[in-house]
C-alpha cells in the first residue's frame, strides 16, 4: 500500500523526530526537515508530497514564506501550519496564502491525524475535480468511521490513480 507523503518541517529536531514517530505509527510515510530552506528543496525533489506540516517561528526562511513559495509553485500541495507561536496576523497571513489549517502546539496527536486526513482528501478532490467518479468515490470515503481508517482508503484511491 502506498502510504500518504507527509514532510514534517521545524527547527525544534527532538519535536519533529518525536512527531515523526508518533505518525509514522499511523503508516503515513514520514519526511522530515529542520528548516524552510530545506522543505523547499524537499518539496522539489519530491513533488509527490501530499501534505505539509509546517512551523512559522524558524531561522532563516520563516514559515510563512515557506508557505508562500510552496503553494506559488505547488497549488495542490496541503500546508497545516502547527507552531507554539501562534498570533492573529500571522493566522491571517497563513490564511490568506492557502494554508489548510492553523493549529497550536501543543496538540492531540488523533486530532493531528484528523486534519491531515481532511487535507489528503482536499487535496484528492482537487486533484479530480473534473472527475465525476473519483469525486463519488471520495464522498463515499469520507463517511467512514475512524480518521486512519479513511485516511488508508483515500491513499488506495490515490494509488489506483497513479498507475
Amino acid at each position: 500500500m502506498k502510504d500518504a507523503d507527509i514532510l514534517l518541517v521545524d527547527d525544534e529536531k527532538a519535536f519533529v523526530d518525536t512527531m515523526a514517530k508518533r505518525l509514522a505509527k499511523r503508516d503515513l510515510n514520514i519526511s522530515k526537515v529542520y528548516s524552510g530552506e530545506a522543505a523547499i528543496e524537499e518539496i522539489k525533489k519530491n513533488p509527490e508530497t501530499e501534505v505539509v506540516v509546517l512551523d512559522i517561528m524558524m531561522p532563516g526562511i520563516d514559515g510563512i514564506e515557506t508557505l508562500r513559495r510552496l503553494k506559488k509553485d505547488y497549488p495542490l500541495l496541503e500546508v497545516i501550519i502547527l507552531t507554539g507561536h501562534g498570533r492573529v496576523a500571522s493566522y491571517k497571513e497563513a490564511e490568506k496564502l492557502g494554508a489548510f489549517s492553523y493549529l497550536e502546539k501543543p496538540y492531540d496527536i488523533d486530532d493531528l491525524v484528523e486534519v491531515i486526513k481532511q487535507a489528503y482528501y482536499k487535496r484528492l478532490k482537487n486533484r479530480f475535480k473534473h472527475d465525476k467518479k473519483r469525486q463519488e468515490e471520495l464522498d463515499v470515503l469520507l463517511m467512514g468511521s475512524s480518521p486512519m481508517g479513511i485516511l488508508k482508503s483515500l491513499m488506495e484511491l490515490d494509488k489506483d490513480t497513479k498507475k
